[in-house]
């Protein structure tokens, strides 16, 4: 069986705000994405992973630098980017940007996964192109473990990709700073060994 960990990238100051960064938004991790970070390394230092998949988007090859900087192969998909909000990304956290996600979530619940913001991408979109990256994982057998760090609303589509799963249930995939999905690929399907898991950051409590 291929074990693949999917994790969502560590806290920048925008998450801490509340501010939509999207696909055009590359901001750094701030001190607690830093942190966040250092934990899951050290929880996970000693799986030997073949490879590092991350998005173009620093924030994620900043969260597994600490992988790369062990020397292990990464390769940078742009299919792993986050979603492209447009006109919303990097926009203050005010009453109209709440009310325009809120008419955009209710969109995505009423079935219409083809609307987008000006500029932007709809989920139908990022679903199409997240297919690239689950053709990597599928057709590269000599990597067994693999990690692979992207963002909150792609890692949501991409593991309803993964599972076979419609739209409409990737609200059931919470994706907190560093949430982990452990996947398993055997027999040409896929699997979740651990969902949603956030066990390395209770170092992290500890220390508070």
């Amino acid at each position: 069986m291929k074990n693949i960990y999917i994790i969502r990238h560590g806290e920048t100051e925008l998450n801490k705000q509340g501010i939509v960064q999207g696909r055009g938004v590359d901001s750094d991790l701030n001190d607690t994405g830093r942190a966040q970070a250092g934990a899951f390394y050290q929880y996970y230092k000693n799986v030997p992973f073949d490879k590092i998949y991350t998005s173009e988007l620093k924030r994620t090859w900043q969260t597994v630098n600490k992988f790369i900087e062990k020397g292990l192969p990464w390769e940078k998909l742009s299919g792993l980017d986050e979603l492209a909000w447009g006109i919303w990304e990097g926009k203050s956290n005010s009453e109209e940007s709440r009310e325009a996600f809120r008419n955009m979530l209710q969109s995505w619940e009423d079935g219409d996964y083809k609307t987008h913001f000006e500029g932007g991408e709809s989920v139908e979109m990022v679903y199409d192109r997240l297919k690239k990256p689950m053709d990597y994982l599928m057709t590269r057998p000599e990597e067994n473990n693999v990690l692979l760090c992207m963002h909150g609303r792609a890692m949501r589509v991409f593991l309803c990709l993964l599972m076979n799963k419609p739209l409409s249930e990737m609200i059931d995939f919470p994706h907190q700073n560093t949430v982990l999905y452990k996947m398993g690929f055997e027999d040409g399907k896929f699997s979740v060994l651990e969902f949603s898991s956030v066990a390395h950051l209770d170092a992290l409590l500890l220390n508070n």
